[in-house]
């Protein structure tokens, strides 16, 4: 079976899967060859709860962006309604992949609940405990500060 990679060797660019020439210029170069590189990966070696937790880093990353939380972002950058999506997600995938999140399963909530409520501090109109973005998967969220 063939390994899945994302380099382009030099001997196979252009060859399709079938290992016939391709003479496809506007097709990008898919090769079933390995290069040497360090930072090309099997994806069959990635362990499926790193591929989960990246997944759940860029999405909480992005959720930050989307509610203007990134260094040097201004209050006009948020978008609340693609961070209430990113938000909803997040937490599908976290309740999702809570039995096989061990020990980052804490951190990765909090994570998660701080988001939720910087949502609610962004909104004009905030939601009722139970109604914002994901909660449904958490349930209520409330800030113990207050």
């Amino acid at each position: 079976m063939p390994e899945n990679t994302y380099s382009p060797s030099g001997d196979d660019a252009g060859d399709d899967l079938t290992g016939v020439p391709n003479n496809d210029s506007a097709r990008p170069d898919v090769t079933t060859s390995t290069d040497d590189d360090d930072n090309v990966r099997d994806m069959a070696d990635i362990p499926s709860i790193e591929v989960v937790t990246r997944a759940i880093v860029m999405l909480m990353s992005a959720s930050a962006e989307k509610l203007g939380l990134a260094p040097g972002a201004s209050e006009d950058d948020a978008d609340l309604d693609e961070a209430r999506k990113l938000i909803t997600a997040l937490a599908g995938l976290v309740d999702a992949a809570k039995p096989d999140l061990g020990v980052h399963a804490a951190p990765i909530r909090d994570g998660l609940k701080q988001l939720q409520l910087a949502f609610r501090d962004a909104s004009a109109y905030p939601d009722e405990p139970g109604e914002g973005p994901g909660e449904k998967y958490t349930g209520p969220v409330r800030d113990r500060r207050r």
